[in-house]
């Protein structure tokens, strides 16, 4: 059958999650050169396997329109997806990895975890509707949790919101992080844009002391808030 796990192979499953991804953000229907550099490889190699991921009846691909999961290829990504970011949740909270250590672990063992033990994590951790890195996990049924967030990169001075969801492709970046404190749930401020494309000036609430602190255009728009109240400049010039 089309689309059966049977000719769901590790890499068809990279790749249906890498499109269901750059759906979920907002960015799709997904490009080739999108998928190239999310997956780290040659864009001839991504067209060759859309083909084949076509052939399955796991998505549609249009050429120069860009690729996206058809029905079938929905829900065996929400399937992937619910194992990379359980698998995530179990080993930050129940093995103590850092939410900068977890995602290369969950890449290899998604593709061995049984269903039976999948459940069984999900039941230990009390069926968490949201993994270390603020992305929603969808539930056994394929339903997933309504997520509200805006990259810090789309807001102005005066802003204000909580960090809600972090973009975990970067290992580095993760640990830069933790190592500054700012975690999911810190209160973050839009301060100014430095001229000239430079960094973004943003006051974070920790539980120390608010500071200041200077976040590159990359990582700021890596970071998303949520509950956002727009600065008062902004709420005065729109009255």
């Amino acid at each position: 059958m089309a689309g059966s796990d049977a000719q769901r192979t590790a890499a068809v499953d990279d790749y249906i999650k890498a499109i269901y991804a750059v759906d979920e953000r907002g960015e799709g229907p997904a490009s080739t050169t999108a998928l190239a550099k999310r997956l780290g490889i040659g864009a001839s190699s991504v067209s060759g396997m859309l083909r084949k991921l076509a052939d399955q009846g796991l998505v549609e691909h249009r050429p120069y329109g860009g690729v996206r999961l058809t029905d079938a290829g929905t829900r065996a990504a929400l399937d992937v997806v619910r194992r990379h970011r359980l698998l995530e949740t179990y080993l930050v909270h129940e093995l103590g990895y850092g939410w900068d250590e977890v995602h290369v672990e969950a890449e290899v063992l998604e593709h061995a975890v049984s269903p039976t033990l999948l459940d069984r994590m999900d039941t230990r951790l009390g069926h968490p509707r949201f993994d270390p890195h603020g992305d929603p996990i969808p539930a056994a049924d394929g339903t997933v949790a309504p997520f509200a967030g805006r990259r810090l990169a789309t807001l102005e001075p005066g802003d204000r919101g909580r960090l809600v969801r972090v973009d975990d492709g970067d290992p580095e970046m993760l640990a830069w992080l933790r190592d500054q404190e700012i975690e999911l749930g810190v209160s973050i401020g839009l301060v100014t844009r430095r001229p000239f494309g430079g960094p973004f000036l943003v006051q974070l609430t920790t539980p120390d002391a608010p500071r200041e602190i200077d976040l590159g255009p990359e990582l700021a728009d890596a970071l998303w808030l949520g509950d956002v109240v727009e600065g008062v400049f902004r709420r005065g010039s729109a009255s």
